[in-house]
C-alpha cells in the first residue's frame, strides 16, 4: 500500500500440543528455516527463532497486510504437515492451540533476542510453563490457568 508506513515488532510464542517434547535436535534447524520460510513468503521479516523441544520463540517485523491470526494458522498447519511427512517423530505431531503474541519497540529488540537466543539457559531455571505465565503477567494480560494449556486427556 502506498504511503503506509509501520514498525511492528512481535514475538510469537506457541507450544507443542500439550506440551510434549517432540522438537529434536537433529531437525529443530531444518524447522526452524522452514518456519522462516512461511513467514518470509508472507511477507514477513524473522529476526530471531529459537525454543526449546517442545515450544518456540519467533520475534518477527510484523508487515500490516496480514492478519496475525491468518499467519499463525499458516506457520502452525504447515509446518505440522512438513513434519508429519517427514516423519521427524513417532506418531502424529500437532502444535497446542492457540498462541501468545507480545509487541516490543525499536529499543527493547536488542534485549528480546539476546532472550530468545538464551533460551536453553533460561529454562535451566523455569519451566515453559512458568516462563509463559511470566510473560502473560509481564504483559498485564489476564487469564486463568485451566485455559492456558490443554492437557492430555
Amino acid at each position: 500500500m502506498a504511503n503506509t508506513f509501520t514498525q511492528i515488532h512481535l514475538h510469537l510464542i506457541f507450544a507443542v500440543k500439550f506440551r510434549q517434547s517432540q522438537i529434536q535436535r537433529e531437525w529443530k534447524d531444518k524447522l526452524y528455516k522452514y518456519t522462516t520460510g512461511i513467514i518470509q513468503n508472507n511477507g514477513h521479516k524473522v529476526l530471531i527463532i529459537n525454543g526449546m523441544a517442545n515450544h518456540i520463540h519467533i520475534l518477527i517485523g510484523f508487515r500490516s497486510t496480514q492478519a496475525l491470526a491468518d499467519l499463525m494458522r499458516d506457520i502452525k498447519q504447515m509446518t505440522s504437515l512438513w513434519i508429519n511427512e517427514n516423519k521427524f517423530t513417532k506418531g502424529k505431531f500437532a502444535w497446542q492451540e492457540g498462541y501468545a503474541a507480545f509487541s516490543y519497540g525499536q529499543s527493547q529488540l536488542p534485549t528480546i533476542i539476546k532472550y530468545i537466543e538464551n533460551q536453553e539457559e533460561h529454562h535451566k531455571k523455569r519451566t515453559f510453563l512458568e516462563e509463559y505465565k511470566e510473560f502473560l503477567k509481564l504483559f498485564d494480560i489476564e487469564f486463568d490457568e485451566k485455559y492456558i494449556f490443554k492437557d492430555p486427556e
